[in-house]
């Protein structure tokens, strides 16, 4: 035991190291994926080894190979930078060991959740009623938001999904724009309506979907129909009109379901939250703590306005299962899952370390961020920012527009690896209406317009050596 208690006190103080080094490491790996097997490949061990000596090696071997996502200039994807208050309550919860899938199994897991949902449907402003199940991410998230949603519009129609399943259900119209993030199409996979069987709504230059084609499309079908928006598009970081959407929704007796695994947390800044005006009437949202929030991997929240429809969903019971007392909240009865980590000791923890103010002013500044590094490469010749920056969202294209669209690629592509090279920033490639371009998520909680202005300063460097080695017309 004293051994294992010293491993503890090793991971901590390697944890520390890393974390205090961070801003000063290359943003990549410094190892390839086929150098960390080689790294890590050995034999089964037949014998126990010291779990300290263990916790060291991971640590030793591992790092080279590690991503710095919690960097400042870290602007690959769409993810926080765990903040060391989360990371400190996570490391708590699974210190504690405690699954969180009854209250009466963990007092304390359960009730932290409890008012850590409270404060999320607050720092939101969305319906105070609503259940918030505590999920892995934005896709266990829409899982679980469509799975109400697939109850209830049946139910509407005369039948019981829990009871009868969905064989001889009648057939449920999906309709969700063009743009939507890969992550909804795989809920509606796993929950059995097919991602390829729904109905696509046309959307503009920047990924909104259309109010004008989804009430003809929602017009010409009969039958139990699911409406799923976005807040904040993958790439561009647009919005959906959702006040007319809720109308057409209500309307038309559809379930309207939001995916906004980043974008929902514009409501938490007042100079941003008019770009959701109008999603509080949906029906169901997803959103992500390890996104904007800043928690550790993996948190995500699913919103629904109606708690019964929630649970109905979710719900799982066996006879050794503590019994429920009526109005209490089940943590369980959320999700998809009976035993689970205590997620929301993260969330409490990043929420309470924040504040409402703290949590405004992040979003906000990465968005200024944002804007400021779209304005300065917007202004250098040959270099074309493909998106209007609604949020935190770039993505910028280089060559001129006389160039081949293959020629743009490659110039493209060039200058994200030459910018990757350098260990400056870290930075990665889209598809956006048949160009690739580079993208930037602004999102790391430390980043700062000093940390925008040296990253653009290497994305610069990166497209003049980039021109120089391919002149137009060469």
């Amino acid at each position: 035991m004293q051994d294992s208690l010293e491993a503890l006190e090793e991971a901590y103080r390697l944890a520390l190291d890393y974390r205090r080094g961070l801003a000063g490491r290359p943003c990549a790996p410094e190892r390839s994926y086929d150098d960390m097997r080689a790294a890590f490949a050995a034999p089964l061990p037949a014998s126990p080894s010291p779990a300290v000596e263990v916790i060291r090696e991971l640590a030793r071997t591992g790092e080279p190979g590690l991503m710095q996502m919690a960097h400042p200039r870290f602007f690959g994807w769409v993810l926080g930078g765990s903040h060391p208050a989360g990371v400190a309550a996570d490391w708590l919860a699974s210190a504690w060991g405690q699954n969180t899938g009854y209250h009466t199994s963990s007092p304390t897991a359960a009730a932290v959740e409890e008012v850590a949902a409270g404060w999320i449907l607050e720092i939101l402003d969305l319906p105070r009623a609503a259940s918030v199940g505590f999920v892995t991410g934005a896709t266990m998230g829409n899982f679980t938001g469509l799975a109400a949603a697939r109850g209830e519009v049946l139910r509407r129609h005369g039948w019981d999904p829990d009871a009868d399943g969905l064989f001889g259900a009648p057939p449920i119209h999906v309709h969700i724009g063009e743009d939507a993030h890969t992550s909804v199409f795989s809920a509606l996979q796993y929950l059995g309506l097919g991602a390829g069987r729904v109905i696509r709504i046309a959307t503009d230059g920047q990924g909104r979907m259309s109010a004008r084609d989804l009430m003809r499309e929602v017009r010409a079908r009969e039958g139990p129909k699911v409406i799923i928006a976005q807040a904040g598009q993958i790439n561009t970081g647009a919005f959906d009109p959702f006040a007319e959407l809720v109308a057409i929704a209500r309307g038309s007796g559809a379930w309207l379901h939001v995916d906004g695994a980043f974008g929902l947390w514009a409501r938490a800044s007042p100079g941003l939250k008019a770009l959701t005006d109008g999603v509080e009437g949906a029906d169901s949202w997803a959103t992500d703590g390890h996104k904007w929030l800043q928690t550790p991997f993996d948190t995500g929240y699913a919103i629904v306005r109606d708690r019964e429809a929630h649970e109905r969903a979710m719900t799982t019971w066996a006879s050794y299962l503590p019994a429920r007392n009526e109005g209490e909240r089940i943590p369980s009865s959320l999700v998809p899952e009976l035993s689970r980590r205590a997620r929301g000791l993260a969330t409490w923890a990043m929420l309470k370390t924040l504040g409402r103010e703290g949590v405004a002013e992040m979003v906000a500044r990465h968005s200024a961020v944002a804007r400021h590094m779209a304005g300065r490469l917007g202004a250098e010749d040959g270099v074309r920012v493909v998106n209007e920056v609604a949020i935190n969202q770039v993505i910028v294209e280089f060559g001129a527009e006389t160039e081949s669209a293959g020629a743009r690629r490659a110039l493209t592509q060039e200058v994200i690896d030459r910018v990757v090279e350098t260990g400056i920033c870290f930075v990665g490639g889209a598809t956006w209406r048949d160009k690739w371009v580079m993208r930037i998520s602004v999102i790391a909680a430390d980043t700062t317009v000093e940390d925008g202005d040296a990253a653009v300063d290497a994305m610069l460097d990166a497209w003049r050596e980039a021109r120089a080695a391919h002149p137009v017309g060469a």
